[in-house]
């Protein structure tokens, strides 16, 4: 199988890349300077420019391509910088893999952020969107990708939760204060939060490709837990104290609107990947800290 992969340097890209070469599968990807090996493939998503060799001659397209969230502030400017990012690598791609008739499966990047706030109260894929910034910026994501669902082409919109792994995301912004006993909790700790581990993550991905599901797919634990209970598991993980709760009003003061991603409560449900008989590896909160600081589950 090739596989074409778009952000194959980002945390979930990296995973998924070296996860597919692990089995044998042929991976390319595609990077915004000169390519140096034969694995790559140069493009510029914002000129619309990108090898059409090289989609029509793939299996798999893996859409990951966007600038940080967590990078900046995330004022108005910089949400530009966000959107757009997405925006411009999804069209690029989806119009080019339209152009070849492209025949295989697209996943496409998204995030749920697209509910927004949705309190206590379980939802799943059928759920509206949201109306903060993030779920704007969503819907603009996934939009973009319409060229490929008037191509027929299968096309899975990866609703990815808060991922837990031992760097990059969740782990590089908090990890280090949970490491070093001084974070309790996020705002009142009372929020859902809709999480998975990044081998549940790659794993859910390599399902989906070899399924026949198309649509929004929630990339999420069966369970979504309460912050104070998330930090907890990777404190008690962790063997540390947890000492201090960040106020929401600071949070936001620091990183602007993407401290909705971490304040909107969301008790998501997988529910595709339920009714489509996906079996998780850390399914729990307690086996997941385990992974997220390298001891094994239980």
């Amino acid at each position: 199988m090739k596989v074409v992969i778009s952000g194959a340097s980002g945390l979930i890209g990296s995973a998924l890349r070296r996860d597919l070469l692990s089995d044998g599968h042929e991976v390319v990807s595609l990077v915004r300077r000169p390519a140096r090996a034969d694995d790559e493939s140069s493009w510029d998503p914002a000129g619309g420019r990108i090898d059409h060799d090289v989609l029509a001659s793939a299996d798999v397209v893996v859409n990951l391509a966007g600038a940080s969230i967590g990078d900046k502030r995330l004022d108005a400017s910089y949400a530009v910088v966000v959107q757009s990012s997405r925006t411009d690598s999804t069209g690029t791609i989806t119009r080019a893999l339209a152009e070849v008739e492209f025949s295989g499966v697209l996943l496409q990047g998204s995030a749920m952020g697209y509910y927004g706030e949705k309190g206590d109260e379980p939802f799943d894929e059928y759920a509206p969107p949201g109306s903060t910034l993030l779920s704007d910026i969503v819907r603009a994501w996934e939009a973009s990708a319409q060229p490929a669902l008037d191509a027929g082409i299968r096309t899975v919109f990866c609703r990815t939760g808060l991922v837990l792994a031992d760097h990059g995301g969740f782990a590089q912004r908090l990890l280090p204060l949970i490491k070093m006993g001084l974070l309790r909790s996020l705002g009142s700790g009372r929020t859902f939060h809709s999480w998975i581990t990044l081998a549940d993550e790659v794993a859910a991905m390599r399902f989906l490709i070899d399924s026949e599901i198309s649509g929004p797919v929630n990339l999420i634990a069966p369970h979504s837990v309460r912050d104070y209970a998330l930090i907890k598991a990777i404190a008690d993980a962790a063997r540390r104290p947890r000492l201090f709760p960040v106020p929401g009003l600071a949070l936001k003061a620091v990183t602007g609107a993407a401290a909705d991603d971490l304040l909107s409560s969301q008790n998501g449900r997988p529910g595709v990947l339920l009714d489509a008989g996906f079996s998780w590896a850390y399914p729990d909160v307690e086996d997941a800290a385990l992974y997220v600081m390298g001891s094994p589950g239980r």
